[in-house]
């Protein structure tokens, strides 16, 4: 039996749904904590459990490709069988693997539980995010909402070198993986109290083929970009972008024939949505291999240890969460596109800063510069997420949903790539005539390779060549950290005319939102042919109440 709801438009939300807002919150901040932690575990982790290089590089990415993978897959998947129902299973799938994970006894089996955690973790990012707009009606408390879980989302990637840090040095490195465990029992416990259930009751069957196309368009992309950053332009980075590209194209063509597709390509009709979700690509290309530079930068040439450049950080995640916060109400006097263009703009001119860091007292500029080019990528992300959620109609939020964490995700493992190689590049070209004349030749191969291989290196040298090497490796890298900025500073640049162009005309809460389709029984926003069936709360199968569509 299915119950429709009876919220009207606009209806503003009571304490109940920022209660359920704060039990989304909690997910969205683990999982991207849960991300970054595991760089300050992995050398204790490999040591115990044996773990090789290659091994060590699967236990690192096997997350990411298939939380990545599987994102447009479950955020599809949610709205069919219901978002809380899959934030449930996810939620206790995602627990049960963690306490494995801690408890892992080799290596294989570290690799099979972070395998499960990526899957289980597509389940909640997109579910997270869907369920928000059903439980704000009201476009400016949605807006808020949204920076919150936006916020939420940048506050785990920066604690996490300072939660991990803290842990390792009281516990064993499983520690970092059992944090996860409290954390998902609170949302099994207070979820079906608080949140609302919501299905598309016409949405049909899952397209299988569509999960496998979406699955082999994906996961090569993302293998052949890291490929790509670690090891350069080699015929195995190329052949698995080719194949996720063809497999890719098979996909959009079966997504604009099959009658139930997994994206449905009617959304990219709204240009607010398109645009946006171009805006949020993109911008996390230039967020993703930057923020890599400046964390090699505080740890290599500063010397920090990763606790202190954990720290060091913790500005510019203050800063984006000011910007996002300010953004929707600046949202409500003027056109998204304002504050999101001044925005870019200030964020360009952050990474204009950092072009004018030196290798020797460079940390106050660094970290002005990040701080300013943070706070300008608040508007941009919450902003532009609330755009790409609210221009879609309610029962397409759950896909939505996942197209923007999967540019999220696709853009930084680009920009990780190719931000990487540029400072690599200038670091090559740099210190390639200016190693010492006493250095033995192997250890210079090795220093000119990258600036964690000249520290090595230099820590087995005698005390003058070693501080002349290091010199030469800080001064080169630096410079590629000045490039990339070049390079980052310039696209935000062009973002901000995009944004400007393209959503000049856009509303707060995306054309879905202006056009009633965020209610239920309004009609259809763009990208619905104005005709498309409105879904409806459906009744939780516990008995609970059934929340507002």
């Amino acid at each position: 039996m299915q119950d429709t709801a009876t919220s009207g438009p606009g209806q503003r939300a009571t304490g109940r749904e920022w209660l359920g807002l704060a039990v989304l919150a909690l997910p969205t901040l683990l999982l991207s904590l849960d991300q970054s932690v595991l760089y300050l575990a992995l050398p204790h982790l490999s040591a115990d459990l044996g773990a090789d290089s290659t091994q060590a590089l699967w236990i690192l990415d096997i997350y990411g490709f298939m939380l990545a993978g599987f994102l447009i897959t479950m955020g599809t998947l949610g709205d069919r069988i219901g978002r809380r129902r899959l934030l449930m299973i996810g939620a206790a799938a995602f627990g049960v693997a963690t306490v494995v994970a801690a408890y892992s006894q080799t290596t294989e089996m570290l690799i099979a539980t972070r395998t499960l955690m990526g899957i289980a973790g597509a389940t909640l990012m997109p579910s997270t995010l869907a369920l928000i707009s059903n439980v704000f009606h009201d476009a400016r408390q949605r807006g808020v909402a949204i920076a919150v879980w936006f916020s939420c989302l940048m506050v785990g990637g920066a604690l996490g070198p300072v939660v991990g840090g803290a842990l390792l040095e009281a516990f064993w490195w499983g520690s970092v993986f059992l944090m996860g465990a409290p954390v998902m029992v609170l949302l099994l416990v207070l979820g079906p109290i608080l949140l609302p259930e919501y299905r598309d009751p016409d949405a049909g069957r899952l397209d299988l083929p569509s999960v496998l196309l979406s699955l082999a368009a994906i996961l090569p992309v993302i293998y052949g970009v890291k490929e790509f950053a670690q090891h350069g332009a080699g015929l195995a980075a190329v052949l698995a972008v080719v194949i996720g590209v063809v497999f890719g194209t098979i996909f959009i063509l079966r997504q604009g024939r099959v009658a139930n597709p997994l994206v449905d390509l009617r959304l990219f009709r709204s240009r607010s949505f398109s645009a946006a979700l171009t805006i949020l690509m993109f911008g996390s290309v230039t967020t993703g291999g930057i923020y890599l530079l400046v964390s090699l930068y505080l740890q290599t040439v500063e010397g920090l240890s990763p606790l202190r450049a954990g720290l060091w950080l913790v500005p510019s995640t203050l800063a984006i969460i000011v910007g996002s916060m300010m953004a929707p109400a600046l949202a409500q006097k003027v056109r998204p596109a304002y504050p999101i263009a001044a925005g870019l703009v200030v964020t360009s001119i952050g990474y204009l800063l950092l072009t004018q860091v030196g290798a020797s007292g460079g940390l106050p500029l660094l970290v002005a510069g990040f701080v300013l080019a943070f706070f300008g990528a608040g508007p941009m992300g919450a902003l532009g997420t609330d755009l790409v959620v609210g221009s879609a109609p309610p029962e397409r939020a759950g896909s939505a949903a996942s197209l923007s964490e999967t540019a999220n995700h696709l853009g930084i493992a680009i920009g990780i790539a190719v931000m990487g190689s540029i400072g690599a590049a200038v670091y090559r070209d740099r210190i390639s005539d200016t190693v010492p004349a006493g250095v033995p030749d192997a250890a210079a191969d090795t220093a000119r390779e990258s600036v964690t291989g000249a520290a090595s290196v230099a820590s087995e040298l005698p005390t003058g060549v070693a501080d002349q090497l290091l010199t030469a490796a800080h001064t080169a890298f630096t410079a590629g950290l000045n490039a990339a900025a070049v390079v980052g500073s310039a696209l935000f640049l062009l973002l901000a005319v995009v944004a400007l162009v393209a959503l000049r005309h856009a509303k707060a809460g995306g054309d879905a939102a202006a056009h009633g389709a965020a209610t239920p029984g309004g009609p259809g926003g763009p990208g619905s042919d104005g005709g498309d069936p409105v879904a409806v709360s459906v009744p939780a199968t516990d008995g609970s109440p059934a929340g507002r569509g």
